[in-house]
């Protein structure tokens, strides 16, 4: 019998309605001080950054406040037994390009320089919701909003927002790590 075969039929069983209301439950931040850290910091410069000034931007800034509930989404994905390993290792590989200083629009940027977080992130859970049931993605989502719904809207805006470039860079790192 394959064993690659019998992972991926255990990954994406279908939850009871137990074990769904148990996936809700995780507490995948309040056990770690430094997940908690980067989730309060990503917080506090969102808000920092929208007050300060939107400019161009303004059209897209109210997502960026979903950026941490975004990052929230991701890394429960990378944990979720209903995920297969392969898309794991892609949202690894999103979570770790949200963490990092190196990024398409640098941070310091004011307001753009998140705006590329929040493409990626989105434009890469669409991606996921490609390959896995859409209510894996609801059963992780602890933000305000239908998710399903906030995906659609924000990559449609970004697309019609971002400069040309800076959008075909971000498709290409995700398609690089699909």
């Amino acid at each position: 019998m394959n064993h690659e075969f019998e992972q991926d039929n255990i990954e994406t069983k279908e939850m009871n309605e137990e074990e769904t209301q148990q996936a809700k439950q995780k507490t995948i931040f309040t056990d770690d001080e430094r997940k908690m850290q980067f989730y309060e910091k990503l917080r506090k410069k969102v808000r920092q950054v929208s007050k300060e000034k939107a400019g161009k931007a303004g059209v897209l800034t109210e997502y960026l406040f979903l950026l941490p509930d975004f990052f929230i989404l991701v890394t429960r994905l990378a944990m979720d037994e209903r995920v297969p390993t392969k898309k794991k290792i892609f949202a690894g590989a999103i979570i770790a390009y949200m963490m990092l200083p190196i990024d398409i629009i640098p941070d310091f940027i004011p307001v753009l320089g998140h705006l590329d977080d929040l493409v990626l992130v989105v434009l890469g859970l669409n991606m996921i919701l490609n390959d896995i049931d859409q209510q894996i993605l609801i059963d992780n989502w602890s933000g305000e909003g239908n998710l399903l719904e906030l995906l659609q809207t924000i990559s449609a805006k970004a697309e019609n927002f971002l400069d040309k470039n800076v959008y075909v860079k971000i498709k290409k790192w995700l398609s690089k790590r699909s």
